[in-house]
């Protein structure tokens, strides 16, 4: 198969989050199983130039108020072939969505040129030794880039291009849906019959996730269960309707995670190598940790630890009521993580955690990945109490590191953690369900009952090429789709 995969975010050239490592592993894995795969995603400011070439082409597009004209730089290592767009808008700015003042105001014009851009560059640019034809996958992921079957229908097809190219959208987290007041449809360069419910348009607003959603082929999210709770009036944000409607084009399949950059046994970050067969060297990670961060090099007070992204969708503000409680049990707790904007308070209130309890907590605000590692590999419990979790990924790097997650049973968690078997978990999202499970890893840990546990959550496959037979069988079902509806 010939695939594109079109997102605002390809490790390493771009990373917030999971979005990020998530298509990058997915290429890898695709192009290890034999498939030609191309990424298109922005040079940001804060993209290492370190690789990439000019590949000689440029995306123009009207759109705003002036043709906009983007260089394609082509990744030169071996693997998927990666395309990078420059331009002003993603390369003079010091954030990928936003900075200390919110979100950019012109992200719908950003992410529309870089749709645009991604479409020229299946056309113009090789895949190995050729381009790659007609009718390549279009992989698209989230708001950011679910308008493209319009780009599509508007632009190429009737020119003769990608007549037979499906689109697949994946669902990462679809409460971000580039909901935007409808005078911003102007800037796209789309004739006002897309301002309509077949298009753009949602309860007088611009929508440009829910287009995708009626629009793609096919749709997955990236767990069964949140596959499920999307088409709840609980779970769907606002868009459920939606969901329930293409029911049958919807697959949840659980994310991957890269399992040679998370690797124990040769981790470069941590202070010594271990395994499920020799634990012996996690001690050793949790005194290091411990040392470097000025905690008490205590090895039987149990360390809690915590990385993502410090936001209520998260279940920060349960952790942080929490802590008093965990530093009253005897724990430790270790927060890395940053919010952004309009969560900043929650970063502060970390802070006072740690000016409260100095030798019981400790707060890292910003982003580490080296930290994280070692934070993974010390950790004899990883807090992950989120509200609302499509997939996650840092519950199965605590688990391949040997640390007992403890998460809220919904969408990738309750795929990903066994109760009392992998880890702990709770249902209802409040302070009190999430201290019951962690008491219960807490008691396990004091009775040294947490090391059989630790050993299954180490011993299960969480790698990207055991997901890649549920991508190809959604792309056959996306190309036969497509195939069916030029049959009409």
């Amino acid at each position: 198969m010939e695939v594109v995969i079109v997102s605002s975010e390809v490790a390493p050239f771009s990373k917030t989050g999971g979005l990020g490592d998530v298509t990058a592993a997915l290429s890898s894995a695709l192009h290890r199983a034999g498939h030609r795969v191309m990424t298109v995603s922005p040079r940001y400011g804060v993209t290492p130039l370190d690789g990439l070439k000019d590949s000689g082409h440029v995306a123009r597009a009207y759109l705003g108020t002036s043709e906009q004209t983007a260089k394609l730089l082509v990744h030169t290592a071996k693997g998927p072939t990666h395309v990078l767009v420059e331009h002003p808008m993603f390369a003079d700015r010091a954030g990928i969505y936003g900075d200390q003042n919110g979100s950019f105001g012109d992200n719908h014009i950003r992410f529309a040129l870089l749709q645009r851009a991604g479409l020229e560059a299946a056309r113009r640019i090789p895949v190995g030794r050729k381009t790659l034809g007609e009718s390549p996958i279009f992989h698209v992921h989230d708001w950011q880039t679910a308008s493209l079957p319009v780009y599509l229908d508007q632009v190429y097809r009737p020119l003769g291009f990608f007549r037979d190219s499906p689109v697949v959208l994946t669902l990462h987290n679809p409460a971000h849906q580039g909901r935007l007041p409808a005078k911003m449809f102007d800037d796209l360069d789309l004739p006002q019959r897309w301002f309509s419910p077949h298009g753009l348009e949602w309860h007088g607003d611009l929508a440009l996730l829910k287009c995708g959603v009626l629009r793609a082929d096919q749709l997955t999210t990236v767990s069964p269960t949140f596959a499920w709770e999307i088409t709840t009036a609980a779970g769907g944000f606002g868009l459920d309707v939606l969901f329930r409607g293409r029911f049958a084009e919807l697959t949840g399949i659980l994310n991957g995670i890269d399992t040679t950059e998370w690797d124990p046994t040769s981790d470069p970050h941590l202070d010594a190598p271990f395994s499920a067969g020799d634990p012996t060297g996690k001690a050793t990670c949790k005194a290091g940790l411990q040392a470097e961060l000025g905690l008490p090099m205590e090895k039987s007070r149990p360390l809690v630890g915590s990385v993502g992204r410090i936001d209520p969708q998260k279940g920060t503000e349960l952790l942080i009521d929490s802590i008093p409680w965990l530093v009253d049990q005897g724990a430790q707790v270790v927060v890395l993580g940053s919010a952004h904007a309009a969560h900043q308070k929650l970063e502060w209130r970390l802070r006072e955690m740690e000016d409260a309890y100095p030798d019981r907590v400790r707060a890292w605000i910003g982003f580490d990945e080296r930290i994280a590692h070692r934070i993974e590999a010390a950790a004899d419990i990883f807090a992950m109490p989120s509200l609302f979790e499509p997939c996650g990924l840092n519950q199965m790097y605590s688990m391949r590191y040997g640390a007992v997650p403890v998460v809220r049973a919904t969408g990738g968690l309750a795929d990903s953690v066994q109760d009392g078997v992998t880890g702990f978990s709770f249902v209802e999202p409040t302070g009190f369900a999430f201290r019951g499970a962690l008491h219960r890893a807490l008691k396990q840990f004091a009775a040294d009952g947490l090391a059989a546990m630790r050993a299954e959550g180490m011993s299960r496959d969480f790698g990207w090429d055991a997901v890649v037979p549920e991508y190809e069988a959604v792309y056959a079902a996306a190309v036969e789709g497509r195939a069916r509806l030029l049959r009409a």
